[in-house]
């Protein structure tokens, strides 16, 4: 009778493998997982198109910010009360046109630097992924994730990988372009 009970519950392990293919070819999978978020935070391309961008906006972003400043200058004025009617009026409705320019700028700013951003990761996405195809034939990965996933462990984790292999591909570049 024990027999009988350790054969059939044999038998039944093996049918339900036979069954279930997909858990038998999971425990073959290699799976890595790439936080894409951090990549995008961390990458070196990345950080030197930031930079790039500051250095590109940043005129702009101290004029709006003069303006700013002159604004509160007129607004403090203002308040004092040592103007003429005419003169309140003048300096009142000059300060309210200046307040919807600076708030025009700093929208458009903002969109156009928005729009540049994506553009920048849009160029970026490319490389990222041969990266990460590089980084998963190197390694014998058979499936990559990046996020946003609802679970990932950490042991999965191969960001720090392609942030190095990111490393790597621009200093590479950077090299390239001293030689030219």
């Amino acid at each position: 009778m024990a027999r009988m009970r350790l054969f059939y519950g044999t038998l039944l392990v093996a049918l339900l493998g036979l069954l279930d293919p997909a858990a038998a070819l999971a425990q073959q999978l290699r799976v890595g997982y790439v936080d894409m978020k951090q990549v995008l935070d961390n990458a070196p391309q990345v950080v030197t198109g930031r930079d790039k961008l500051d250095q590109e906006f940043r005129p702009r972003n101290e004029f709006i910010e003069s303006e700013e400043a002159r604004l509160v200058s007129m607004e403090q004025r203002l308040q004092r009360g040592d103007l003429n009617d005419e003169a309140r009026v003048r300096l009142d409705r000059e300060a309210r046109e200046l307040r919807r320019d600076i708030l025009r700028q700093r929208e458009d700013l903002r969109d156009e630097l928005s729009f540049r951003r994506t553009e920048e990761v849009r160029q970026l996405e490319d490389q990222i992924n041969v990266a990460v195809q590089e980084i998963a034939r190197r390694y014998g990965y058979d499936l990559i994730l990046s996020s946003p996933v609802v679970y990932a462990d950490s042991a999965l984790d191969i960001t720090d990988l392609i942030l190095q292999q990111l490393q790597v591909e621009y200093e590479a570049d950077q090299l390239e372009e001293l030689q030219r």
